[in-house]
């Protein structure tokens, strides 16, 4: 009997170190898969937020505008630059195009000329009082090419029909060309010897024609002018070549 009971003893004594062993166990089991669906939660709440699409993109827009501002910035700087550079070469390529198109354009005068007619010039007749009775023509070229005062002015007082003579001694060595804004000159000697042929006679218009490369004829447009008053002229007097100084003119 005792035997009996000692066994029994030993064999609840065991089976209760089995049930607390088997408890321990549960318990640590449970503490640990609930300390992982504790942590479960939290990381994959973490990833949920990293990975929440409200946050990528202002992150994504907040580094896009300071990329974009640097690279407008760089940009700007850059074509400043550039622009500052194609400005300071295109206004020395200005400066530069600016000076050759005025030489251009006055090797374009140089090489394109024309005859000066009334068309493109504008003349004048004014009254000096040396060399006494005569007149004074000035012609200036008014055009936008060089022009070619050919030979003498061709002049008719009033409604007279015949050319007024030409002086031929007054012949310049070359034909005058003249430039924009450049005069040329002719004196008109109005009578010639006193009581040699018929008296003066007084006129208050002139006309003026010119003469082409050919000394026949004339061309162009012709000058009607107002003459001063107190004008006498005789089938004597003379008109020189255009010159190119007023001198030259006034010397015959």
């Amino acid at each position: 009997m005792r035997s009996n009971r000692i066994r029994t003893t030993a064999l609840a004594a065991t089976a209760l170190l089995a049930a607390l062993s088997l408890t321990a166990c549960s318990g640590d089991n449970g503490s640990d898969n609930g300390k992982a669906a504790a942590s479960a939660p939290a990381a994959n709440s973490s990833a949920k937020q990293d990975r929440s699409p409200a946050a990528a993109p202002e992150k994504d827009g907040t580094d896009a505008d300071t990329n974009a501002d640097d690279t407008s910035a760089d940009t700007d700087g850059k074509t400043d630059g550039t622009s500052e550079n194609t400005a300071q070469v295109g206004t020395n390529g200005k400066k530069g195009g600016t000076a050759s198109a005025d030489k251009a354009g006055s090797t374009n005068s140089s090489t394109k000329t024309v005859t000066c007619t009334g068309d493109n010039t504008k003349v004048t007749v004014t009254k000096v009082s040396r060399p006494v009775n005569h007149l004074l023509l000035t012609l200036t070229n008014a055009g936008p090419h060089l022009c070619n005062a050919y030979y003498a002015p061709k002049l008719r007082f009033d409604d007279a029909q015949a050319v007024f003579p030409i002086l031929e001694d007054s012949r310049p060595q070359a034909v005058v060309t003249l430039d924009r804004g450049q005069s040329a000159y002719a004196s008109i000697g109005l009578t010639g010897e006193p009581g040699n042929g018929p008296a003066p006679r007084e006129a208050t218009h002139l006309q003026v024609n010119f003469s082409g490369k050919s000394p026949e004829g004339s061309t162009g447009t012709s000058a009607e002018l107002t003459l001063p008053a107190g004008t006498y002229w005789d089938d004597n007097g003379f008109v020189t070549y255009w010159q190119t100084e007023m001198a030259d003119a006034l010397q015959y």
